[in-house]
């Protein structure tokens, strides 16, 4: 992020967030493309739910002249009151949810505030149906909560880019490595994992990848200049085996090095990323992220360089490091062994370092017709106003291929509504022409009335366990949540049924919580219409 950005920071979450995007909505949900749109148009509120799906549109209208599909949806927009609509920038962080993992393990719980849920979702696999080319697929279902929460659902809104291509596909990458060598990562889970992860991706990456490596403690270094991986395997190997733990940590210095490598590096064409591997634990020099980034913002408009944003260690600086990737137009993830190295470097690497969108923003406009109140789950950092929707100088997020994203909402309707529920909409900017899209998709009563624990949709089930432990560790108290013992039997039973490893991990981090917190259990329901606080 870096431009005119207007992120409303008030507390939003209450429910859940989740992890991709969306197949098809059973029971009367939708899946409504809309067309590109110059983005010339006034910003408004998303096609509203006044009882029929959106417009899908023609071409681009005209700033002038609307043609009469975009008439119509600007129609549906202004029927949704202000307080019926919900708009962020998408998310596909996952570094909350890893800590989280890494704090439980070692026997403590994590700070309520390093927990954001939509990032415990968002590391969860959703099987949704991915678009054939650019773009999303936008998907939304959901369920009956049950329980005391029995008049409140979950709704889930998914979103989906294309697969990931192979290796030997994706465009060449070149990478700049910035690693924290201060006297904070001297440990095996520190900067020995940075070395491992580092070793791992220098025999993964192609022959025509380049890499360059900085290093940082009070003062930053480069290492090694932008150089090809043909021929010059084992030099890279060498200059990573070579780091060695230092003494205190300047962030500012090794990003603003880090972007410089970059710049004199930039290959045109390749996919030009800096990435950040630290505990993120400043405390030399600039500290903060808006000061460490100010000099590096012509990097990231001129040339198109994004941050990309390690972390590691059992102390860790998440703050400064979803500040600073915010910042840079990135993503951040946290990495505990080799398996997660292994994963993120390796089978998740297309993903982490192309892009197939920019300023993502996505806005759920809600029928008041049917819906009485709503809550998104998690985002409280990436909330946009409704008005700026369209306004692509309000920055948004940045997305890759095999990316999804998925934002839950807790749902109370109208005491015998039927009919239409929830229109979404996705808009993103092409990352090389810049030209604006959008993909719509909406969600009718049919589609979230079956039960959520024992339904037939497993991959809901998971988002909202994933959800609802979030929310239990900082604090929240959802409609309908399960105590963490219940939560952790029910996330036990998924792992077996789906035999899905990360579910199990999961049910087992719920176990460990609901031990260290003694059995605790809290509910609430919240009060009002609209969009909750």
């Amino acid at each position: 992020m870096g431009r005119r950005t207007r992120m409303y920071r008030g507390a939003v979450g209450l429910f859940l967030a989740g992890g991709v995007l969306l197949t098809g909505c059973s029971g009367g949900g939708t899946n409504d493309t809309s067309t590109a749109d110059s983005g010339q148009r006034a910003a408004g509120p998303a096609p509203a739910a006044t009882g029929g799906a959106p417009s899908t549109g023609g071409a681009a209208a005209d700033a002038a002249t609307p043609a009469d599909g975009a008439e119509k949806t600007d129609r549906l927009r202004e029927s949704a009151p202000p307080d019926y609509l919900s708009t962020f920038a998408l998310d596909v962080d996952t570094a909350s949810y890893g800590y989280a993992r890494r704090t439980l393990a070692d026997g403590r719980l994590p700070g309520p505030e390093t927990v954001r849920p939509e990032e415990f979702v968002n590391s969860f696999r959703q099987g949704y149906d991915r678009p054939d080319g650019n773009g999303f697929t936008v998907s939304v279902d959901g369920a009956r909560a049950g329980g005391e929460g029995g008049d409140w659902s979950l709704v889930r809104v998914g979103l989906a880019t294309k697969a990931a291509p192979s290796s030997a596909e994706r465009p060449p990458a070149a990478l700049t490595f910035v690693v924290d060598i201060s006297g904070s990562m001297a440990s095996s889970d520190r900067l020995g994992l940075v070395k491992t992860s580092l070793g791992i991706l220098t025999d993964e990456l192609r022959d025509d990848d380049s890499v360059s490596l900085v290093t940082f403690s009070d003062e930053a270094k480069t290492v090694l200049p932008m150089t090809r991986l043909k021929d010059h395997r084992g030099k890279i190997h060498d200059a990573v085996d070579s780091m060695e733990p230092a003494d205190s940590t300047n962030v500012g210095a090794g990003v603003r090095r880090g972007y410089e490598e970059a710049v004199d590096g930039h290959r045109k064409g390749a996919n030009n990323r800096v990435v950040l591997l630290s505990d993120a634990l400043a405390n030399t020099g600039d500290t903060d992220a808006d000061a460490i980034l100010e000099r590096v913002d012509s990097a990231r408009r001129d040339y198109g360089i994004t941050l990309f944003g390690v972390g590691v260690g059992s102390d860790y600086g998440d703050a400064l490091m979803e500040r600073l990737t915010n910042k840079g137009d990135g993503h951040t993830t946290y990495i505990a062994d080799e398996e997660q190295a292994r994963k993120v470097f390796v089978d998740q690497l297309p993903a982490h370092i192309e892009l197939t969108a920019r300023d993502a923003k996505a806005q759920v406009a809600f029928d008041p017709k049917t819906v009485e109140k709503f809550k998104l789950i998690g985002y409280e950092d990436r909330k946009v106003a409704d008005d700026d929707f369209r306004d692509d100088s309000v920055d948004g997020g940045e997305i890759g291929p095999g990316h999804t994203v998925t934002a839950l909402y807790a749902v109370r309707l109208r005491d015998g509504a039927s009919g239409h529920v929830a229109t979404a909409t996705v808009r993103w900017l092409d990352p090389k022409s810049r030209v604006a899209h959008e993909e719509t998709g909406s969600v009718e009563t049919g589609a979230i009335g079956g039960r959520l624990w024992g339904g037939n949709n497993l991959r809901l089930q998971v988002t909202a366990a994933a959800a609802y432990f979030a929310d239990n560790l900082r604090g929240g108290a959802l409609p309908g949540a399960p105590g963490l013992g219940e939560l952790a039997t029910r996330t036990d039973e998924l792992a077996r049924t789906t035999e899905d490893a990360s579910v199990a991990k999961l049910a087992t981090a719920i176990a460990e919580a609901d031990r260290l917190k003694g059995g605790r259990t809290d509910t609430g329901t919240g009060a009002g219409e609209g969009e909750m606080d």
